[in-house]
C-alpha cells in the first residue's frame, strides 16, 4: 500500500483509473462501445449513486462490514448486479426490446442518471428515507421511483422528429415531446452541472438560511438553482453564441462535470480545503472546468488512438459520442468505484 496524502493520493489514483477506463475501452470498436457497452454502464451508475448517497457505502451490511479490497469489491458486484436487471428491463420498457440500443433509449438512459443524481443529492432521498425507516428498501424504492419519473419526463419532453428517415430513427419510440430531443437531453446533463456546482460552494449561500436546509424545502429550492444555472449556461452557449449543441455538450458540462469529479471525490476537496466560502467554492469550480477540459482534449486527441478516426459535428456526432460516452459512462463510473467503493485503496491508507 502506497499510503499517499492528498492531494497526491487522488492525483496517483486518477491516472491509474484513467488508464484502465483508456484500456477498456479500446477493447471495443466503436459501435459496441457506444451502444451496449455504454447503455449497461449507464444503467449501473443510478444504482452507484444509491450506494454512495443514499446508503453512503454503509449498506449492505454483509458488504460495508468488510476492510478493503473486498468491501469494494462487493459493493461493485452489487451495481453491476443491478445493471444487468436494469438494462434488460430498461430496453423493454424504454427502448421497445429493439436491439441494437436506439438513440431513444441511450438518451432516455443518460438522462436516468441525471434524475437520480436530483432525487438523491438534491432531493436526499425524500421523501423515501423519512417514510422507510430500513436503509437498503428506501435506496431501492428511491432508484425504482428515479426510473419512474425519468420515463414519464423523458415522455414530456423528448422530441425526434429530427431523426426522421434516419436508419436509427424508430417511429414507436419517439416520443413527440415538447422540444428537440438534443437540446432537451444537453439541458439536462448543463442543470446537472448547475447541481455539482452548488456542491463546490457546500450550498452556500443557501446554508444562510436553516429554513431552506430542511427537506422538501432545500430540494425545491436547489432544484430550481439547478435549472436556472442549466437554462443560463444554455442559452448563453448554444442560443446567443449559436453552437451546436452537441459540440456545446462536450466542451462545457460534460468536461466540468468530469473535473467536479475529481476534484471533490479523488482529490476529496483538499485542494482548498483550508479556504473559506465562496472563494472555496469559486476555487473548487475553476480547478473542475480546467481540469476537466484538460482531460477532455486528451482523450479527444487520444481517440484515434483508442477507437480510430471518428467524425465530429452532425448528423451522426460520433467524436461528440464517443466523447461523452468515455469521459462520463465509463472514466465516470470508474472513478467513483475507486474513490468510494474502495476509498481510494490501495492508494490511500482506509481512514
Amino acid at each position: 500500500m502506497l499510503n499517499l496524502k492528498q492531494p497526491a493520493a487522488g492525483i496517483v489514483a486518477t491516472a491509474i483509473v484513467i488508464a484502465i477506463a483508456l484500456e477498456f475501452i479500446s477493447l471495443f470498436d466503436f459501435a459496441a462501445f457506444t451502444g451496449w457497452v455504454s447503455y449497461f454502464l449507464l444503467c449501473v451508475i443510478p444504482m452507484q449513486i444509491i450506494v454512495v448517497v443514499i446508503w453512503g457505502c454503509r449498506h449492505p451490511d454483509f458488504a460495508a462490514e468488510r476492510s478493503q479490497p473486498a468491501k469494494g469489491v462487493l459493493l461493485t458486484l452489487i451495481t453491476l448486479a443491478a445493471g444487468v436487471i436494469v438494462a434488460p428491463l430498461y430496453m423493454e420498457i424504454a427502448g421497445g426490446g429493439v436491439n441494437p440500443p436506439t438513440p431513444m433509449l441511450a438518451q432516455c438512459t443518460i438522462v436516468s442518471v441525471v434524475v437520480t443524481f436530483f432525487g438523491s443529492i438534491i432531493w436526499g432521498g425524500y421523501p423515501f428515507k423519512l417514510l422507510i425507516k430500513n436503509a437498503v428498501a428506501a435506496g431501492l424504492t428511491l432508484l425504482a421511483a428515479c426510473y419512474a419519473v425519468n420515463y414519464l419526463l423523458f415522455r414530456i419532453f423528448f422530441d425526434y422528429g429530427f431523426m426522421q428517415g434516419a436508419p436509427v430513427y424508430v417511429p414507436s419510440l419517439d416520443p413527440h415531446g415538447m422540444f428537440n430531443a438534443l437540446n432537451a437531453l444537453v439541458f439536462y446533463v448543463t442543470a446537472l452541472g448547475g447541481m455539482f456546482l452548488m456542491l463546490h460552494f457546500d450550498l452556500w449561500p443557501l446554508t444562510k438560511f436553516p429554513a431552506i436546509m430542511k427537506q422538501p424545502v432545500l430540494g425545491l429550492v436547489w432544484t430550481a438553482v439547478a435549472l436556472v444555472i442549466g437554462g443560463v449556461v444554455f442559452y448563453l452557449g448554444v442560443t446567443m453564441a449559436g453552437m451546436d449543441v452537441m459540440a456545446f455538450l462536450v466542451r462545457f458540462p460534460v468536461p466540468f462535470i468530469f473535473g467536479t469529479i475529481i476534484v471533490l471525490n479523488m482529490l476529496q476537496g483538499s485542494l482548498f480545503a483550508k479556504l473559506h466560502q465562496p472563494a472555496k467554492g469559486v476555487l473548487n469550480a475553476i480547478a473542475a472546468a480546467l481540469i476537466g477540459t484538460a482531460l477532455a482534449q486528451v482523450y479527444g486527441a487520444l481517440a484515434p488512438s483508442v477507437t480510430g478516426t471518428l467524425s465530429a459535428g452532425p448528423p451522426a456526432y460520433d467524436f461528440e459520442v464517443w466523447l461523452a460516452s468515455s469521459l462520463l459512462s465509463v472514466t465516470f463510473p470508474f472513478l467513483i468505484f475507486h474513490a468510494e467503493f474502495f476509498k481510494l485503496w490501495p492508494v490511500k491508507k482506509p481512514e
